[in-house]
């Protein structure tokens, strides 16, 4: 199977998705989603101008040959740009391969291990009862574990708030689900970090007097924390029971997670902005994190993504794929392929794409019961409809940014 086609399509129904599309020879197609939030244009470069040129005439069988290919013979490897070019490629392969034995992914994987991959939703308010109504409505939904964001008293506008001042601005998109705001400019948004940690354990204290000690709940902090400020979060909700405490502290400095988990045993989900197997190897050495965040998307597709997570179970460590709208629906099938096949699955993030982005990505997953599967169409069982996409043109967008009072920029 020869590949004879690439193309690069750029969507925007309900948000900007970036979209590789390959075909053989025998005209098998294969998709794969290289979105990068904020970003995109970067990797629709980066894929047309350095990759699309080196697939043409390859044996599209040869998955981890061309995965090796693509990664060393740039010279300059990792970064999010690169390893989201290289993950759309393996994606489509993964996805062409399925096509030709007549199978779904999952099952080129060594078949299901479970049969069904639990997933949380993500509730959120400015106030306790807008919360209370969030979480009750996720619940219908389906929802058996939900993330809980809130806002905090003096700050307008934060991360994570489907109510968001900055919401407002958006032609009715909800915040929580598309925080990058198309525009010209990125939205300024403010943070008082010391109110934050008196606020967040009072919020968790009667979410769990209102549903129950039962109901797993999780919680992002979004790099916004100095390493003893995490510890200090982590340790002020040890006894709402977590299920996870997300991405404290920004994780580049791996070090700085030893000194988190020296003050609590909150467990901890970090590597929702790695890119490759080296970003995790001390922390997961160490078993400093409990959850691996990664997107199939951001870090190198299934081939690589499937590594980092079979490294990660030598330690106990389950995955936590990240799994928000700006993964699209072709990088959710992936998540939810590789979730399916490997034994140390955590939990699936998931987020409903909007009715436009339904119309574009024809999908065969399935959610019941609070639980995903990805279906047994033969590949990832995602197809693209170029005419619909055809209607919805990239428009610029970028993610919000922080400032504190005093005007310094802080981590968003």
């Amino acid at each position: 199977m020869i590949i004879d086609r690439a193309e690069v399509v750029v969507t925007s129904p309900d948000r900007n998705f970036v979209t590789l599309k390959l075909t053989t020879d025998d005209g098998l197609t294969g998709l794969g989603d290289a979105t990068l939030n904020g970003r995109e244009m970067a990797v629709v470069a980066y894929l047309a101008d350095h990759v699309v040129p080196l697939l043409i005439g390859r044996d599209a069988h040869r998955i981890e040959d061309t995965w090796q290919f693509l990664y060393r013979s740039a010279y300059w490897r990792r970064g999010p740009v690169t390893m989201a070019a290289i993950a759309a490629v393996d994606m489509a392969l993964w996805d062409i391969k399925g096509k030709a034995a007549g199978m779904p992914v999952y099952q080129l994987l060594g078949g299901a291990s479970r049969n069904g991959l639990l997933a949380y939703g993500h509730a959120s308010g400015k106030t306790t009862d807008e919360l209370f109504d969030s979480i009750r409505s996720h619940q219908e939904q389906g929802y058996r574990a939900i993330r809980v964001q809130t806002g905090v008293p003096g700050l307008k506008s934060i991360y994570g708030i489907a109510s968001n001042a900055t919401y407002e601005a958006m032609e009715g998109v909800r915040y929580d689900h598309e925080p990058a705001q198309r525009g010209a400019l990125p939205a300024e948004e403010d943070w008082d970090t010391r109110a934050y940690l008196r606020h967040v354990p009072t919020v968790f204290e009667a979410v769990r007097n209102e549903f129950g000690s039962e109901l797993p709940l999780l919680h992002d902090a979004h790099h916004r924390l100095t390493p003893i400020q995490a510890a200090q979060l982590g340790k002020s909700l040890e006894p709402y029971d977590l299920f996870w405490l997300e991405d404290v502290t920004p994780a580049e400095n791996q070090e700085a997670l030893r000194l988190v988990r020296q003050h609590t045993t909150t467990p901890l989900a970090i590597g929702e902005i790695f890119n490759t197997v080296w970003d995790y190897q001390q922390i997961i050495r160490e078993q400093l994190i409990d959850y691996v965040r990664s997107a199939v998307t951001h870090t190198g597709g299934i081939s690589h993504l499937k590594k980092v997570l079979d490294y990660a179970a030598q330690y106990q460590i389950k995955s936590g794929m990240h799994g928000p709208t700006d993964i699209s629906p072709v990088g959710m099938a992936a998540a939810m392929h590789l979730g399916l096949a490997i034994h140390n699955f955590g939990i699936q993030e998931y987020m409903r794409h909007g009715a436009k982005t339904d119309q574009v990505f024809q999908q065969s997953f399935t959610w019941e019961n609070g639980f995903l599967h990805p279906g047994n169409n033969p590949g990832l069982g995602v197809e693209l409809d170029l005419d619909e996409s055809g209607k919805y043109p990239y428009v610029q967008a970028y993610l919000p940014f922080n400032r504190l009072a005093d005007g310094t920029v802080h981590d968003w």
